[in-house]
């Protein structure tokens, strides 16, 4: 499993540590905080989740 844990807000964050508790202790959490203003798989979408992520996981 990964060290990080990915949430685009805090109530995103707070469904995660509810539903997969265990899976989330000791893992950093990272708040993307990305407006909800995007269609599926919309390439600007993309390109700011991979520079948001990019500093974490060095792609």
């Amino acid at each position: 499993m990964g060290r990080y844990n990915f949430c685009n807000g805090k109530k995103h964050n707070q469904r995660l540590n509810e539903k997969f508790e265990s899976a989330c202790i000791d893992k950093e959490i990272i708040i993307l905080d990305i407006a909800d203003e995007y269609n599926y798989m919309n390439p600007e979408l993309i390109e700011l989740l991979k520079d948001s992520v990019d500093h974490y996981l060095e792609l």
